[in-house]
């Protein structure tokens, strides 16, 4: 199965401590035959980054290790089972444009028969910049198109009423797109951050989140941070947790957490 991950943290140096701590939650193993892939994007000072590969049947994906180097306070990871769009590097989550990161899990019933409509719908020079076959990646430049629209694309503090309003716009017209040519409803969960906020929306797949202060079980070589130091405090956001843990909280079926840079988390309808 695929997996989706938020992280936002008031320190950029525990990041795979928390996934450690959280590992429980986030294990994945791919069922035999399954093709699949992990990446992650994450801000390193004014940088957006991501790394990305593909893992071997059956294996298991171990997060706390592909954060292990990563140093950030804001990041996007994905566990990748393909259903649109073979198994590449340009197909692979999460996607990048300027400062924007987004990975999504679900599938576009009937994508092929309305990709050239949605198209339409995204200015040129934000279509150049879809590089594979995915419906997810068209999804993540609709949402852009809307931001653009408006003028909201480059905004690096932007109104959480003007995101939500992009991202129900956005879902709106695939639903509508969708219906046209005769497909079921879209799975349409998705995380999208610029670095400030992160705005994760269920549609289609759970998700549940955690706000946590402290490290209540870190792993074996975890090094104490000098005294006096801020203490660690975050958030997480996870797809496919179908019976969470009593301390997360599950998201309401369209509705779209939102986490801002206080580590403040609220929920809102669709």
């Amino acid at each position: 199965m695929s997996r989706l991950i938020g992280y936002v943290a008031n320190r950029a140096d525990r990041m795979r401590d928390a996934l450690y701590q959280e590992r429980e939650v986030l294990r994945n193993e791919n069922a035999p035959g399954e093709a699949s892939g992990w990446g992650i994007g994450f801000y390193a000072g004014d940088e957006v980054l991501h790394k990305k590969r593909p893992t071997r049947p059956g294996e298991l994906v171990d997060w706390q290790s592909i954060a292990g180097d990563v140093r950030s306070d804001c990041a996007v990871l994905h566990l990748r089972q393909p259903t649109v769009g073979d198994f590449r590097a340009e197909n692979a989550h999460p996607f990048r444009m300027r400062s924007w990161l987004f990975a999504h899990q679900g599938t576009i019933a009937g994508f092929d028969s309305m990709r050239e409509n949605l198209a339409e719908t995204i200015p040129d020079f934000l279509r150049r910049n879809i590089r594979g076959q995915t419906d997810s990646e068209y999804l993540f430049h609709t949402v852009l198109s809307l931001l653009h629209d408006a003028g909201q694309l480059d905004n690096p503090d932007i109104h959480r009423g003007q995101a939500l309003t992009a991202i129900s716009a956005a879902v709106t017209l695939v639903e509508r797109l969708a219906a046209e040519v005769g497909s079921t409803a879209p799975s349409l969960s998705f995380i999208l951050t610029n670095g400030r906020s992160m705005y994760a929306l269920c549609s289609g797949e759970a998700m549940a989140y955690v706000e946590r202060q402290g490290l209540h079980d870190p792993p074996e070589d975890y090094k104490a941070p000098p005294t006096g130091s801020t203490p660690l405090r975050y958030a997480i956001i996870v797809s496919g947790v179908e019976n969470p843990p009593p301390e997360y909280q599950a998201l309401p079926e369209r509705s779209v957490a939102i986490i801002d840079r206080h580590l403040d988390v609220s929920v809102e309808p669709l």
